[in-house]
């Protein structure tokens, strides 16, 4: 088997897990937002803790065991587009927030038989592909992007905390990214699992392991598995990622990056991804699980109204994701595991516009 073939398999496989988990668990990062602002309750937002602890256990482990370059991913850049960042996430919020979803859940709808999801998952697509490419990269390389702070003139190597760690203190490399990870994650657990009603549910600590898992397992395949020789430039690269990097989880460019490899389906420069495999493997896998549970049923929409917010939400999650160089999985799972400042900042700015979004509509509701 090329590898090729092994980077999208291995990826097609990893989320089919993550889709089917995510789907049986309810793990939906909105959600966990929505029940923390209208209910106070904070289950399904440790579950997401959860996850990101594991990741970046995971992710350092393979990192300190030189099996995966770190520093190559994306999201570790030393340039830090810390403006992209925080609007992005922001808008990202905001557009997740409308949609009643992010990129991930309502590729988990579609699976379970929302047609709803569908017409967001299409709109979302285009928005990001025009974030990429169209009008909407114009306005973010032009005037979002250019600001930046270049953390290589200060000789920093990549933007991860174990630099900053290592700049502060003087740390040796290896132990800053010990001591930054251990950190957090010792922090996180400790968080997650103070909660008595959290530490009994299974299902949730389930989903938690194994959704943080399946983004460690991403990490692998990319960027081990999918590291060697092009036998045309015989220079050493990474296989079927679209960013030439190694990647993980991450859903919003994916799927424009799909929707352009279908609308030119016979040019033969465009090939199936890590990251369109990934896409394809959380609809089969949480259609999968809908059906095993028997709770795969079809969806529209309920009103014009909810088709013009899901509208609103997509195009704002498919400009905000790309411009924020993820989503809540892309930054907020994958990008974290990296320990990336940028990735804190989007993160930051995904919640910050999901949260203050649901407020005004609470207040919404309370006025009408």
């Amino acid at each position: 088997m090329s590898i090729e073939s092994t980077v999208i398999l291995g990826g097609f496989a990893t989320a089919v897990v993550l889709g089917a988990v995510a789907q049986r668990s309810n793990f939906c990062t909105m959600g966990a937002l929505s029940d923390v602002v209208n209910m106070g309750h904070w289950g399904r937002m440790r579950m997401w803790v959860l996850a990101m602890a594991v990741a970046i256990a995971g992710t350092t482990a393979l990192s300190q065991a030189g099996l995966i370059d770190l520093p190559q991913a994306v999201a570790m850049r030393p340039r830090l587009p810390w403006l992209s960042l925080l609007l992005g996430g922001l808008l990202f919020g905001v557009g997740m927030t409308y949609a009643g979803g992010c990129a991930n859940k309502n590729l988990l709808r579609v699976g379970g038989g929302s047609l709803r999801s569908l017409v967001v998952l299409l709109v979302l697509a285009v928005s990001a592909s025009m974030t990429l490419k169209g009008l909407f990269g114009q306005w973010r390389a032009s005037y979002l992007d250019p600001v930046a702070i270049d953390l290589a003139a200060l000789g920093w190597k990549d933007q991860g905390l174990p630099t900053l760690l290592q700049q502060v203190t003087g740390l040796a490399p290896q132990q800053a990214a010990m001591a930054a990870a251990g950190v957090l994650v010792l922090a996180m657990l400790a968080w997650v699992f103070a909660d008595k009603r959290f530490r009994g549910n299974g299902l949730q600590m389930l989903g938690g392991v194994v959704i943080g898992g399946c983004v460690v397992v991403g990490w692998y395949i990319s960027g081990h598995l999918g590291f060697g020789e092009n036998p045309e430039t015989l220079e050493m690269t990474y296989f079927a990622t679209n960013t030439r990097a190694m990647e993980s989880m991450s859903f919003v460019a994916p799927l424009a990056f799909g929707l352009e490899l279908l609308q030119r389906w016979t040019d033969q420069s465009l090939k199936i991804s890590f990251g369109i495999a990934t896409v394809l493997g959380v609809m089969l896998g949480a259609g999968a699980m809908s059906l095993a549970t028997k709770s795969f049923r079809w969806e529209g929409f309920a009103s014009v109204d909810d088709l013009r917010n899901q509208v609103l939400g997509a195009t704002l999650m498919g400009f905000g994701g790309v411009t924020a160089l993820g989503c809540t999985v892309g930054q907020g799972l994958t990008g974290i595991s990296t320990l990336a400042i940028g990735s804190f900042l989007a993160l930051a700015g995904i919640i910050g516009g999901s949260v203050a979004t649901l407020k005004y509509m609470l207040w919404r509701a309370e006025q009408d």
